[in-house]
């Protein structure tokens, strides 16, 4: 744990590993691709398919259509499913490199595939979530929704939890706080702010910030009722001390 107040002790994150299992190697077969171009891919997605290449390792791309159905199971858990693609005799070890999903629907439109050994090491980033509950009237932000690490490729964690609670304003989890598995390393520098703990803002001030926002972007808001009656009762007022 770092601490941005001087007045804090500091004292190790309480890290929850419990999330840090590998995540479970899966099955699709393919067939071979043998038509290009934005025709071909839309005949193979209408019957619901994925276009995909597969490379690595000096070998040439092989052009592939992916089961969509299965596919999307595959990587709804994990952006770094361990793939084992079947293509007719063939089996290829693979995680994805970079996948392609439709922006309004969501579904996947196309999938680059990176071939790994057993035993081999892969940079990939691993997704953060924080669990527990930090001290009443604290703000828990999540600067860094990922972390890139260094691990073997049949040993990628799914994720990792940190745990905030009992933090107060001024505790910070760095990259460094992270515990990893054993085999891997951070492919970032330690000092990365993951969490950062605040005091969570006062009514008052969420609405000045409000005010000065809008003031900003030159938005006017028509009085209310109440402020109306109370700028009639302050002109009442004042009246008779112009008079004399």
């Amino acid at each position: 744990m770092s601490s941005a107040v001087s007045s804090i002790q500091p004292f190790d994150p309480p890290i929850d590993d419990t999330q840090e299992h590998p995540v479970a190697e899966i099955k699709i077969s393919a067939e071979a691709r043998t038509e290009f171009g934005k025709g071909a891919a839309r005949r193979i997605r209408r019957e619901d398919k994925v276009p995909a290449v597969l490379y690595g390792h000096g070998t040439d791309p092989i052009h592939l259509a992916l089961p969509g159905h299965q596919l999307m199971l595959a990587l709804k858990n994990s952006a770094n499913a361990l793939l084992t693609i079947e293509l007719g005799s063939d089996r290829h070890l693979a995680i994805p490199k970079q996948v392609q999903r439709d922006p309004l629907k969501g579904f996947i439109e196309h999938a680059d595939l990176l071939i790994v050994r057993k035993g081999e090491k892969v940079t990939v980033d691993v997704r953060i979530s924080t669990v527990g509950e930090a001290v009443s009237g604290n703000l828990v932000i999540l600067e860094n929704a990922s972390i890139a690490i260094e691990a073997e490729a049949t040993h990628i964690p799914e994720s990792f939890e940190v745990s905030v609670e009992g933090l107060v304003a001024g505790d910070q989890i760095l990259a460094k706080d992270i515990e990893l598995p054993q085999g891997s390393s951070l492919a970032v520098d330690d000092d990365i702010l993951i969490v950062n703990v605040t005091g969570a803002p006062t009514e008052a001030q969420l609405e000045a910030e409000l005010a000065e926002a809008e003031a900003d972007l030159g938005i006017e808001h028509d009085a209310t009722d109440a402020e109306e009656a109370e700028e009639a009762a302050d002109a009442e007022a004042e009246a008779p001390a112009e008079s004399e």
